[in-house]
């Protein structure tokens, strides 16, 4: 009498079964040895620093001990018309290679939701933000102007490298000036920056993290330089005020 005995799973079964295995250790394999994509980050740094004439603030984007730009208040005095001074707040590239957002010799303050990238003007080399203009003598008060002039939470946008390649970035700044015949001062406050680690990836003014999940603003919320009183012209941007600006950029080597 022939006994039954217990079925065995079929060979086809156990066949599938070690595949799928194979499959799965191969897949697992496969997936760790693919390299790791890159991804976008805003690295944001909050800051609380006073730009005065005796203190300049500079920036370390990457904080790897270099600056990459410097905020500065200079105290200048022509005598070509009377004796005028002008009270400057400027901001430098701290190193080759590195830009600021403007046009001609002026920083452009940026609104919140404008994007910095690639397709917008950069310069290299000091950009005026505000200034305030007065003349000994006169028995009243001076002038306030630049694009930077008492402002509050504007954004400074620049492009810088990393090892060769190039980045966007913001600076959020509030600006003071005040001229009384009591007293004269332009003073900055850095509330903060950032900047995009992904190279050649545009960045929005007031962005510090994600990047897909936030709109563009419109370019035209951009505060460009506008008309100013013919004094100031004369004086900051005019003829003799310009021989002094590239002056001093010249003794600064920049």
């Amino acid at each position: 009498m022939n006994r039954s005995r217990p079925r065995t799973p079929a060979n086809l079964s156990d066949s599938f079964q070690k595949r799928l295995n194979m499959y799965a250790i191969a897949a697992g394999i496969g997936i760790l040895a693919l390299p790791e994509s890159a991804e976008a980050k805003i690295i944001y740094t909050p800051a609380h620093a006073a730009i005065t004439q005796n203190h300049a603030v500079t920036i370390d984007l990457t904080h790897d001990g270099k600056n990459d730009f410097t905020f500065q208040e200079t105290f200048i005095t022509t005598t070509s018309v009377g004796e005028n001074h002008s009270i400057i707040l400027a901001v430098s590239p701290a190193r080759k290679g590195n830009e600021i957002w403007g046009m001609a010799h002026q920083a452009s303050a940026l609104e919140a939701g404008v994007r910095i990238g690639p397709q917008h003007r950069f310069a290299y080399g000091k950009k005026l933000m505000a200034v305030d203009l007065y003349a000994d003598g006169t028995g009243g008060s001076g002038t306030c102007g630049g694009p930077w002039n008492n402002v509050k939470n504007r954004y400074l946008g620049f492009k810088f490298s990393i090892q060769g390649a190039t980045h966007f970035g913001w600076a959020r700044l509030n600006v003071t000036c005040t001229t009384t015949f009591e007293s004269h001062s332009v003073t900055g406050l850095l509330t903060g920056y950032a900047y995009e680690t992904m190279p050649d990836k545009g960045i929005i003014a007031g962005q510090t993290k994600g990047t897909d999940d936030i709109r563009e603003g419109p370019d035209a919320a951009v505060t460009m330089p506008g008309p100013e009183p013919a004094s100031l012209g004369a004086l900051a941007l005019g003829a003799p005020g310009l021989s002094i600006w590239r002056r001093e950029e010249e003794s600064i080597g920049l």
